[in-house]
């Protein structure tokens, strides 16, 4: 049955293209609003001399996500995008003469780790694998998958038998305390340590539960074609493709209300569009802090001090490189990572010395790159996300910047290039493009066993009016935010089907569906 409604999707992130996908391949009738030129919200290109960086998410993993979409409905995502496999998961480095690669082979990781740190600490990746393998299980279903998840729902749906596995997952210990039991040796206590990073959060403080990202990405790292961007113009291609309008450079400025209910939103332009239903793509906050009209804040309620995940430095270049044999995704660690994340969430300041990640992304292969060529790197600094109460000033950025490619030269990548081939962007750039976070990226920290609870969820306070992205369950990344867009979608096919009269709709291709 084919549920008669009209839907605005406010934000062409990838939360909100999955929504629009989702309800105009159910016959719905969706307009997609962006303020930006084109879909992908944070996975964004930056433009150097015609070359295009990614410059937001770089990392694509649980591929089935995309597949089932697809395949939901009669289409192949391979039609839409070409993806790789990547050989090697990440390099990781602490010094020039330590270097330490993780391999979608989980045996080849296994040997790698014993030729680093030696054949007990291979051993513990082997039993650390397991552990995080049975987290994920664990809470795929129970937690990731679930609309609405409580601790109380959580320990219903494991029942009798499943308490136990939700003990042995260690909830209420951090990730940091929970690797201190798997390694030994602080390099790799870091290295895993750094998944805590993927949801902007500490490895001091955010929950073991977070080491089920070791098992998402070891079940694949993808390489998509052109560029992630790709896969964002690919979602939007398919929404389009089934009656989806996407308007770009239009900005929402109010989501209207009748009485109780929604009735559609307001752009800035003055224009408004009517709509049964309502999905705004965007940070929570951003509904909360009433940038989307003073009645819709009642809708997201985050508590007066929001717990902020991490902003960042980034860089987009064209640089030469020599030295380092650079893979697709390369991590060069500092030598404190305590005091790394002290100085982000405690001292409110960018690390004196910084991780950085270095996405080389003409290294589609361990293929080497020839030294006369120009590559694309895009290199990430975490930093708090304070970018609306600070200005990060130039000399600030300018000592991040010579902190961060000096950590780079420490472990022997040199990297060359002029003032004009790199682009720059500081909390108080994110802050400008994502309001009302600071510049976070990923929306709530993880910091706490009970933070993912207090994600907000697909459903609001204000009926018709519902939220998708990274800020809502099931967190931020890729892959969660489409699962979000998911949800959202289908909690609005559910509710209009129980409040509105099933009509004969004509569908694409000819077919009449009752």
């Amino acid at each position: 049955m084919i549920v008669r409604g009209c839907v605005v999707v406010v934000g062409a992130g990838i939360g909100g293209l999955v929504a629009a996908f989702e309800l105009a391949a159910r016959g719905l009738d969706v307009t997609v609003v962006e303020r930006a030129s084109a879909p992908g919200g944070k996975m964004r290109e930056i433009v150097i001399e015609g070359h295009g960086i990614d410059s937001g998410p770089t990392v694509l993993t649980m591929r089935w996500v995309f597949e089932a979409l697809f395949a939901a409905h009669g289409q192949c995502l391979d039609r839409y995008v070409t993806l790789t496999p990547a050989e090697i998961l990440a390099r990781h480095a602490w010094s020039e003469d330590e270097r330490l690669d993780l391999f979608a082979d989980v045996e080849r990781s296994r040997e790698a780790i014993g030729d680093f740190a030696g054949a007990a600490e291979a051993s513990r990746f082997t039993a650390f694998c397991e552990r995080a393998r049975a987290t994920y299980e664990t809470l795929e279903n129970s937690f990731i998958a679930s609309e609405a998840p409580t601790p109380l729902s959580l320990a219903r749906g494991a029942g009798l038998k499943g308490l136990g596995d939700l003990w042995r997952i260690s909830p209420f210990v951090t990730l940091w305390h929970a690797l201190g039991n798997y390694f030994h040796d602080p390099r790799l206590r870091q290295l895993f340590g750094r998944y805590a990073t993927y949801c902007g959060s500490s490895p001091f403080a955010a929950p073991a539960t977070l080491m089920l990202i070791a098992h998402v990405e070891q079940s694949g790292v993808w390489l998509v074609e052109g560029g992630m961007h790709r896969l964002a113009v690919a979602l939007a291609q398919a929404a389009k493709g089934h009656g989806a309008t996407l308007r770009y450079d239009s900005d929402v400025q109010e989501v209207l209300l009748d009485g109780s209910e929604v009735c559609g939103v307001k752009l800035a332009s003055g224009e408004r569009l009517e709509a049964d239903s309502v999905i705004v793509n965007a940070d929570a906050a951003a509904v909360a802090d009433g940038l989307f009209g003073d009645t819709a804040r009642a809708a997201v309620a985050l508590g007066k001090v929001p717990a902020r995940s991490l902003s960042a430095v980034t860089f987009s270049l064209l640089a030469r490189t020599q030295g380092f044999s650079l893979a697709r995704h390369n991590v060069f660690f500092s030598r404190d990572y305590r005091r790394e994340f002290s100085d982000i969430f405690a001292r409110r300041r960018l690390p004196d010395e910084p991780t950085v990640y270095v996405c080389a992304q003409d290294r589609d292969t361990p293929a080497h790159v020839d030294q006369a060529t120009r590559e694309r790197l895009f290199c990430i600094v975490n930093a708090p996300p304070d970018g609306d109460v600070r200005t990060f000033d130039t000399e600030e950025i300018e000592q991040c910047k010579k902190s961060a490619f000096g950590m780079l030269q420490r472990s022997g990548l040199k990297v060359d290039f002029p003032p004009e081939a790199i682009v720059t962007r500081t909390p108080r750039d994110f802050e400008r493009l994502y309001p009302a976070t600071g510049g976070a990226l990923y929306g709530r920290t993880s910091h706490g066993w009970t933070a993912s609870f207090n994600r907000p969820t697909a459903r609001t306070k204000i009926k018709g009016l519902y939220l998708a992205g990274g800020s809502t369950h099931p967190g931020p990344g890729v892959p969660m935010a489409a699962l979000s867009g998911r949800i959202a979608a289908a909690a609005i096919i559910k509710d209009l089907a129980s409040t509105r009269p099933l009509r004969s709709r004509v569908m694409f291709g000819g077919m009449s569906t009752a």
